[in-house]
């Protein structure tokens, strides 16, 4: 049975529109590993943009509100009182067998009455048409997208959606390239392309080069989606990571060689975007916030009061530095699952930083430590995800890949203890808060590392 064409305008306005769909996105968007409310009910949906991409594919934008979070479980922040999400809807009088993955409901009332809604990313036409927009610029209602025309693009590459995303959908199109599809949306332009784009034109290889994007101005300019070079030969540092505990096999070299390519994105970083000279408060006023997001995580996770005194001796020690590097554009996000190595050259990828944090806090100057704290306590994650526990691999990973990074940067993190230990255990406060939440059996790997940090003092040369 075909598509339905939604030619009638009255399908299109938005109110009408929501009575089909409002009953169907309340019961469906809580369950999708990418909805940022969890543990919030949904209590009204406000469609705030539609465009019909082609026959039977609408390009929606839903404002999901929710109730206010429990006491006592703010992650360090309030978190916003409403979300919105772009989604992707197909509609059909009967679907396929191999769209049943896809299905959202029928709805019951409204434009769409008796029709089956789908998520269209799942559906391989429709998700073939949409590279076509992507290779014919141009705009689509609010929608506009656009190229870098020096990169070919060609036709009929067959797309595949990848199962591993948390928190958007990535489609790979035939192996050669991946276009991230942002499922929570802010306002402004998202560093995932704002920062590859600008590394691109530094001349940084590093980091894949956007090869088209897409993005609305209604109701606020907002980047929706970016097409990148897809590695198809690559493996994530995570998995590569894992490999060599199981084979028991050192990882040093590899460290060594990606703490030499996080500190060349680095410079270019520090070449694209303009510094910022920190005031000598700046440590001061760090501490005070890592301290206030221990305090919450603390209230929220019982297994952590013991440690806070301890783990405040770290935000102490920072706030009493004098000494402020300049602040500079920055990952925000870096871990083991944000590198890909193909052969033996390692890439970054995946620069949006954190999605739960505004975006404007993910684009502002900060310190490089923070990226390097993030990779030196992935490296203990994956040390403690196998047993018997490895800290030995994981000490051995932090020092190879800090003198890897000190060999590119000439600037060794491990000179400023006071800074890397500030971020360690902020860092390490985030997970605890993560996997009490996400995954409880998790929260043994982080709270091995507060009880550490708790418990060793800080040294000039090893933490």
């Amino acid at each position: 049975m075909p598509k339905i064409a939604l030619q009638r305008p009255s399908s299109l306005d938005r109110a009408p529109l929501l009575s089909s769909l409002a009953e169907l996105l309340h019961a469906w968007l809580p369950r999708q590993r990418w909805f940022a409310g969890k543990g919030r009910t949904i209590t009204d949906l406000t469609l705030l943009s539609v465009t019909e991409l082609h026959p039977g594919c609408l390009h929606i934008l839903v404002r999901a509100e929710h109730e206010s979070p429990p006491a006592g479980r703010g992650p360090g922040a309030t978190p916003p009182p409403d979300d919105c999400y772009q989604l992707l809807l197909g509609v059909r009088e009967f679907l396929p067998p191999r769209l049943a993955p896809a299905v959202i409901g029928r709805a019951e009332e409204g434009p769409l009455a008796g029709l089956m809604v789908y998520d269209a990313l799942q559906d391989s036409e429709a998700a073939g048409l949409l590279l076509e927009r992507l290779r014919h610029p141009g705009t689509a209602g609010p929608l506009r997208f656009e190229r870098d025309t020096r990169v070919p693009l060609p036709a009929g590459l067959a797309p595949r959606l990848l199962d591993a995303e948390q928190s958007n959908s990535s489609l790979v199109y035939g192996d050669s390239f991946i276009l991230k599809v942002f499922r929570r949306i802010q306002p402004g332009v998202n560093p995932d392309l704002e920062v590859p784009a600008s590394l691109a034109r530094q001349g940084c290889t590093r980091v894949p080069a956007p090869a088209a994007w897409f993005h609305t101005s209604h109701p606020e300019r907002a980047t929706l989606g970016v097409l990148q070079p897809y590695l198809r030969d690559a493996t994530d540092g995570w998995a590569l990571a894992l490999r060599t505990l199981t084979s028991e096999r050192d990882f040093t070299e590899e460290a060594y060689a990606l703490g030499r390519a996080t500190a060349e994105v680095h410079l270019a970083l520090a070449e694209a975007f303009p510094l910022d000279t920190p005031s000598r408060r700046h440590n001061r006023r760090l501490a005070e916030a890592m301290t206030e997001r221990l305090h919450t995580t603390a209230r929220s996770v019982p297994a952590l009061l013991p440690y806070v005194t301890g783990l405040q001796s770290a935000y102490d020690a920072l706030a009493r530095l004098d000494k402020v590097r300049p602040a500079q554009r920055i990952h925000g996000d870096l871990h083991l699952g944000q590198v890909l190595c193909a052969g033996r050259r390692w890439f970054v990828i995946d620069f949006e930083g954190e999605p739960a944090r505004p975006l404007t806090e993910r684009r502002r100057a900060q310190s490089p430590a923070r990226d390097v704290a993030g990779m030196l306590r992935s490296f203990d994650y994956a040390a403690r995800s196998r047993r018997p526990w490895r800290p030995e691999w994981a000490q051995r990973c932090r020092e190879a890949y800090c003198a890897g990074y000190a060999a590119e940067a000439h600037w060794d993190p491990r000179e400023e203890p006071e800074v890397l230990r500030a971020y360690e255990t902020d860092r390490a406060v985030y997970e605890v808060l993560y996997e009490a939440r996400h995954r409880p059996d998790w929260l043994p790997v982080p709270m091995a590392a507060i009880t550490r940090f708790a418990e060793t003092p800080l040294n000039p040369r090893r933490q």
